[in-house]
């Protein structure tokens, strides 16, 4: 029989067919026939290779229905569709989906929206459907194309604008869960996948236009809520594909100005993230800065700010610790998923590195060329431009601070040591910061950020001993910059010393200077000196008490100077003094006075009351702090006579703003000074070496006196120069004219032995009297300077330079020939052209 004859009568048509045709009726708005629906789906469970014909003809149908525009048979169809998955789960459901999928695929390829969101809602129920084998060859590339333009609808209808996005959401949704559980679908994780699922989500969570709506009908939240999903079954290998888009978008639709979208982005990335991955979000932003580095200021800025979150939200205990690995690198570990030996991401130097980086080019970018600041015209633009620089500079430094202050005790010294590493100091190599193309303003601005930075990452730094907190790399270039000739600089080298040196955090209960009249009420917390600490005070004590006598007397100090060197006295007292050190400090007291007194080099008159201020709130400190009666009636005894006939000697009235203070310092009136004598025959009772104090106190001689006071670091190498230049001969003079009085004077040589028998007798008096440490170290830095000229000179004299046709040297009775290289050879400065 011809086969068009069995397509005609119905009995003779396969049993599929009719139970298939049998569910729609003749008015498609009856809807499903219910009792033949059962029927097809108990012919369907019982006999399931059967299913994939049956999907075949129901697509069959559908195709028809939708090219003819018979919606009504089209949704009694997917219903169908629907019902027919949710009842059937074996082996041979494989093919059926196939159709059933090419079904959805033809609904989402419409252009009618109805179907659209009827093909999504079937797609939908067909995610949440777990299989019991996973699917070798299925693929989802066109679902994610598809869903991710309904996302991005623009119809004209704003209802049903957003039943489209809904739905695009809805069927992403559906795609993530469908795929990311399945090991053979891990390609919706490729870049391709990505660059489309993500900017989709956020696109309708930027466009919040709907948040009247609540739940899944609302774009913005449904949006979220799926990107919350995705980023939460994300696994290691995927952070970066996951995270990159998000950059991307927010470059695109440039919105790191203002970046209250990005910082929400981001919160919402490192809250949904699993812990041992925030380190990946951390790296992405920093590789993001980098490729940003020449954009506009408020782009950066954005970007740090965002860095800045995500580091405030890792540190609250996304970043489990942080471990050492065999090369002494620092990496991010979670203390539960990851073993103590895997090491991953950027260490931490990494990120402190690349932000001092940007730090130094946004002080760069701020200053920038001097020639067209001279144009009145750009003035107004310049100046927006620095602000904005600020604003950069000022996120940087917070997220350094930050980022540094969430780290262990031990790595925060490492840390401490890499950023004084960066800060342009004299006698030090600075090498990744080049000071002298900026000048002494970027220096100034660069040593001033820095700090800043220091500041913060040193706040609220416990070390054991002070030997880890201050160790020698870190503690003389600190000093060094607390001799710059800038108050602020200074001040900021004080702060950093308290930060480290403040261990029980008693700072607050000694701001301001002042005379305490009770300090047992301040409930100082003080403990036994350990020895390691008293062996730190023995080594680097002088070094201490030397910047902080230079200090007292640079011009430019202001109330602020002096009130954060009486907290280091103070608090040097409380953390590390022994007896040892308590008479050290009043010989440097002492010291400060009689500078004062003798006013050598003519210091202003604020700067010497200022002082003779310091010294009185620091004895009267250290008084209460011995608890020795007839040293603080001898201090307290002081401090009244001052109240009546000086009072401008004392904080509370020099730091007046209309304080008169005097033409002169009355030398002889005892009364108003503290005396050696007085203090010593106070302190005569065992434990104190009282012979100590007749020992004046003399500040250590470095390398640093050597050269005359300077500003910055730029300012040191321009005064080598001249130094260098003026040291050269001129030949005018070097044809003196002899005259009779030149000769006298070279034969009369009496001041001259005068002299130096004065110069012997305070060499002598000094190694009789002056105590071990003090002779030590000033023995040193003489001997170290010996030396270091004996090897120059050994260098220049001894070994013969090299030569490209060789060296002659004999081994074993037989002359060799070794010879250099030209480009290994080192030529002197004035030789190379």
């Amino acid at each position: 029989m011809p086969a068009g004859v069995c397509g005609c009568c119905g009995p003779l048509r396969p049993r599929y067919k009719r139970l298939v045709d049998n569910i729609f009726p003749e008015d498609p708005k009856d809807g499903l026939v219910k009792s033949d629906m059962e029927k097809l789906t108990f012919y369907a469970v019982s006999a399931p290779e059967k299913l994939d014909r049956i999907g075949a003809y129901l697509a069959e149908r559908l195709s028809r229905d939708v090219v003819r525009h018979r919606y009504g048979y089209v949704v009694i169809a997917m219903e169908a569709l629907d019902q027919l998955l949710m009842a059937c789960h074996s082996q041979s459901i494989k093919p059926f989906v196939e159709s059933f999928l090419h079904m959805v695929a033809k609904l989402l390829e419409s252009r009618e929206p109805d179907l659209q969101v009827l093909g999504t809602n079937s797609f939908v129920k067909f995610a949440n459907i777990e299989e019991d084998t996973p699917s070798y060859h299925r693929r989802y590339d066109f679902f994610v194309s598809q869903f991710s333009a309904m996302c991005h609808s623009t119809h004209e209808d704003p209802e049903t604008c957003s039943r489209i996005r809904v739905a695009g959401i809805k069927g992403l949704q559906g795609v993530v869960r469908k795929t990311v559980n399945d090991e053979l679908q891990a390609i919706i994780w490729e870049p391709q996948h990505m660059d489309k699922l993500i900017p989709s989500m956020l696109f309708n969570m930027q466009d919040n236009e709907d948040s009247e709506r609540a739940g899944e009908e609302n774009p913005a939240s449904l949006a979220e809520s799926c990107f919350r999903e995705l980023l939460g079954r994300a696994a290691y290998g995927n952070m970066n594909n996951a995270v990159h888009p998000v950059l991307v978008h927010l470059d695109n639709h440039r919105l790191w100005d203002p970046n209250d979208f990005a910082v929400s982005c981001f919160r919402i990335i490192m809250y949904s993230i699993q812990a041992q991955h925030s380190h990946h979000v951390i790296q992405q932003v920093l590789s993001h800065l980098d490729t940003h580095s020449k954009n506009t200021p408020r782009v950066r800025a954005g970007i740090v700010q965002v860095l800045l979150e995500t580091v405030a939200i890792a540190a609250k205990g996304s970043i489990g610790h942080i471990a050492h690995n065999q090369n002494n690198a620092y990496t991010f570990l979670s203390p539960i998923s990851f073993p103590p030996n895997l090491w991953l991401g950027p260490t931490v130097l990494e990120v402190f590195n690349t932000l001092l980086k940007h730090l130094r080019m946004s002080v760069d970018f701020e200053l920038g060329d001097g020639s067209r600041r001279n144009s009145a015209s750009s003035l107004s633009s310049t100046r927006t431009k620095e602000s904005e620089e600020r604003i950069v500079q000022n996120a940087i430094i917070q997220t350094i601070g930050f980022f540094g202050g969430n780290l262990p005790d031990y790595q925060r010294a490492e840390v401490m040591m890499f950023i004084m590493g960066k800060v342009p100091v004299y006698g030090t190599p600075c090498h990744t910061l080049d000071t002298v193309k900026i000048g002494h303003q970027g220096t100034k601005r660069i040593q001033a950020m820095l700090l800043s930075s220091l500041i913060m990452v040193t706040s609220g730094f416990k070390c054991k001993t002070m030997c880890a907190g201050l160790p020698v790399a870190f503690l003389e270039p600190l000093c060094s910059i607390s001799l710059m000739e800038d108050s602020e600089l200074r001040q900021l080298v004080l702060e950093i010393l308290h930060n480290i040196i403040d261990r029980h955090d008693n700072r607050a209960k000694l701001r301001g200077i002042r005379i305490i009249p009770n300090v047992a009420a301040l409930k100082i917390k003080r403990e036994k000196i350990s020895k390691q600490d008293v062996v730190f005070m023995k080594k680097h004590g002088q070094q201490l008490y030397r910047h902080i006598y230079l200090g007292c007397k640079e011009e430019d100090n202001v109330e602020k100077n002096f009130e954060l060197l009486f907290t280091a006295l103070a608090l040097i007292t409380i953390e590390l003094a022994n007896e040892e050190v308590m008479i050290d400090l009043i010989r440097l007291s002492i010291a400060l006075q009689d500078m004062v007194l003798a006013n050598e080099e003519n210091m202003p008159m604020f700067i010497r009351c200022g002082i003779m201020a310091l010294v009185a709130a620091y004895l009267n400190f250290l008084s209460q702090m011995i608890a020795n009666p007839p040293f603080c009636q001898h201090v307290s005894k002081v401090i009244e006579m001052r109240n009546l006939d000086a009072p401008y000697l004392l904080p509370e009235h020099v730091f007046r703003e209309k304080c008169v203070l005097p033409d002169a310092l009355d030398r002889d009136d005892v009364g108003l000074y503290f005396q050696t004598a007085d203090l010593a025959e106070a302190l005569s009772v065992p434990g104190y070496n009282v012979e100590r104090l007749a020992v004046p106190y003399i500040p250590q001689v470095t390398e640093e006196d050597r050269l005359p006071r300077r500003k910055s670091f730029v300012d040191t190498i321009s005064l080598q120069v001249d130094i260098l230049s003026n040291s050269l001969p001129d030949q005018s003079q070097l044809a003196e004219e002899i005259t009779f009085e030149t000769l006298k004077k070279a034969i009369d040589t009496t001041g001259l032995e005068e002299q130096e028998r004065e110069r012997r007798r305070q060499v002598m008096e000094k190694f009789q009297k002056a105590p071990f440490e003090e002779i030590a170290a000033h023995c040193e830095s003489k001997a170290n300077m010996l030396h270091d000229r004996l090897a120059q000179i050994f260098e220049l004299t001894i070994r013969p330079p090299p030569s490209p046709s060789g060296t002659v040297t004999v081994t074993s009775g037989h002359a060799q020939y070794q010879s250099v290289p030209v480009y290994e050879m080192k030529f002197p400065d004035l030789c190379v052209y």
